[in-house]
């Protein structure tokens, strides 16, 4: 019986991958990754095998901290590669750790990085610029997050392109309505890749095939419930990571839940059924103890990274919410608990980032409907994916019997290609499996 090998399978993805970006006749390659399997590592690396085969290049992301956060790994990488950091004109316009690396350059005019091996920046940047000598090559990061009217604007600025994303992450926000474009090739709010694999579609197209993220507890729920068609592994087994207390449970609710999540990676804090107000204080009130009580009781983690027990500190702890409003209600109310220096912020801030432990507010916790905004497949995605070790869910019962009751009110729209898996699908099966690890909520 073969075994399955996490680093072998994710090293001949890459070199496939790599192959493609140097080789391949075709103007773009595709590469979708789960959540955790190295998109940012790949980049760098792709960047510096271009910059060596003599090849300088544009990178291309979505947002500064992505531009700031890849300028910093290629650098540690690769500290004598010469990499250029476009930036706006706006005060204070990138990570002030840049100005103490000798290798980056930074500037607001594209002309003054001319030459160099590495030039990146963002989207909304690169599409400003003008009157230069197009990139042989680019790298698109987060190209599921790209809104197409946005490629459009910097396509003239390269000849072809790499382009790395997550499709089981939100979809590209857009201010205004676009349902005039539904349906149309030249849709401007639908994602750079779908566009671009609409009027491509022999594009080379590969995947990352192991999330080093996710614990092998949670890649098989995310995997079944948000990649049905693009399906991956955790890169560790169920021995290799391990989240221990120092103190013995009090018997409380918020208790036995971090000790079911601790011994099944999942656990879900289960209040009584009844429609509520966003904020619903009750469950705000149970996502700060849950928080509180985690580093109250010296929480510790055991993986691949160290043998030896590492405290969780709250900087190693995320809550994630639906709403704006929803995460600043859980501020206040942790910091009426005294807990200071856990990260609480909405799925579309917690993109991309990783924690040990995470406390998620459910998007459909105490709702009298299922909106299409709630039931969004990426954004339970993000909240499901941002853990290492564990991920607690507290909710309203009653899920089960509004998804039951929820009628799909979404108008059809011809040319439209409907996005799997269905978002009331993912709810269903992420939901079931929840119930598994249910705690009653009691006050």
């Amino acid at each position: 019986m073969n075994v399955f090998d996490p680093g072998a399978a994710a090293a001949r993805a890459t070199e496939a991958i790599l192959a493609d970006t140097l080789h391949s006749p075709h103007r773009g390659v595709v590469v979708d990754s789960p959540p955790g399997a190295g998109k940012s590592t790949l980049v760098v690396r792709a960047a510096r095998e271009l910059a060596a085969a003599g090849r300088p290049l544009m990178v291309i992301a979505q947002t500064n901290a992505q531009v700031d956060d890849l300028v910093l790994r290629l650098a540690e990488k690769d500290p004598r590669l010469p990499v250029g950091r476009l930036h706006s004109s706006d005060p204070d316009p990138y990570d002030k750790a840049l100005d103490g690396l000798d290798n980056v350059r930074t500037s607001a005019k594209a002309a003054d990085l001319s030459g160099l091996d590495v030039v990146i920046s963002t989207a909304a940047k690169w599409a400003h610029v003008q009157n230069v000598e197009p990139w042989r090559h680019a790298i698109v990061d987060e190209a599921y997050q790209m809104r197409s009217d946005a490629l459009l604007a910097v396509a003239g600025l390269f000849e072809r392109a790499l382009f790395v994303g997550d499709p089981g992450q939100l979809d590209p926000f857009s201010i205004v309505g676009a349902e005039q474009w539904a349906g149309l090739s030249y849709d401007p709010s639908a994602s750079a890749v779908s566009t671009l694999l609409a009027h491509n579609p022999d594009l080379p197209q590969h995947r990352l095939p192991v999330s080093w993220r996710l614990p092998a507890s949670a890649a098989p729920l995310v995997s079944d419930a948000f990649y049905p068609y693009t399906p991956f592994r955790s890169g560790t087994g169920p021995e290799d990571r391990r989240l221990a207390f120092g103190a013995a449970s009090d018997g409380s609710a918020a208790d036995r839940v971090l000790d079911e999540a601790a011994e099944s990676g999942w656990g879900l804090l289960e209040l009584p059924a009844r429609h509520t107000p966003r904020t619903d204080p009750e469950a705000v009130r149970a996502v700060a103890l849950v928080v509180r009580r985690l580093l109250d009781r010296g929480a510790a983690a055991t993986s691949e990274r160290s043998p030896e027990p590492t405290p969780v500190t709250a900087d190693r702890v995320a809550v994630g919410t639906a709403h704006r409003d929803q995460a600043a209600a859980v501020r206040a109310a942790l910091a009426e608990a005294g807990v200071s220096g856990v990260t609480v912020d909405t799925a579309n801030r917690l993109q991309g980032r990783e924690f040990d432990v995470t406390v998620v507010l459910h998007p459909l916790s105490g709702r009298p409907d299922a909106t299409a905004f709630h039931l969004e497949t990426g954004r339970l995605c993000v909240l499901a994916s941002r853990h290492r070790h564990a991920c607690v869910v507290v909710c309203r019962a009653g899920v089960t019997d509004l998804l039951d009751e929820h009628p799909s009110t979404e108008p059809v729209q011809l040319g439209v290609t409907v996005k799997f898996p269905d978002g009331w699908e993912a709810m269903m099966t992420t939901h079931d499996h929840l119930s598994n690890h249910r705690v009653p909520w009691r006050p």
